[in-house]
């Protein structure tokens, strides 16, 4: 058993990789992979595209859902609250894959956030700023008051 993990490791970051491309081949915008392997137990990998719009996102969705078929990934589920919901999350079980707009990728900085947790018994290096109760539809209006 031991003998097919570093295999089948290999063909998981292979699957990511291909992911990944086929969101560039796309037009998926500021494509990322972030291996999480080290730092948490429940997923192996997020893949985070930013999108130019709901159709767009829809498109990318569609890909995602043809190659998980042509290569026998099961979608585990994927989150959508409503049709212009500005974050898309496609649960592959080892892979997560978000679909952002622009102004919700900014807001809530995935990349950053992961990127700070303290890895290895060791401390994290980041300077993380404090917690904002600001949402992303509050940041986008202004009082008229």
């Amino acid at each position: 058993m031991e003998d097919m993990l570093p295999e089948t490791e290999a063909a998981l970051f292979k699957q990511a990789s291909s992911l990944t491309e086929l969101l560039k081949e796309h037009k998926g915008q500021d494509v990322s992979l972030l291996d999480l392997r080290e730092i948490n137990n429940w997923t192996d990998f997020f893949i985070i595209a930013t999108v130019t719009s709901i159709a767009h996102m829809d498109g990318l969705e569609r890909h995602i859902k043809e190659f998980c078929a042509e290569n026998k990934i099961d979608i585990l589920g994927s989150s959508r609250k409503s049709a212009d919901d500005e974050w898309r999350l496609i649960d592959l079980g080892q892979m997560i894959i978000h679909l952002m707009t622009s102004r919700v990728r900014e807001f809530y900085e995935l990349e950053r956030l992961w990127a700070c947790l303290p890895q290895a018994g060791r401390q994290s290096t980041c300077n993380r700023q404090p917690y904002s109760s600001k949402s992303p539809q509050s940041s986008s209006s202004s009082s008229s008051s």
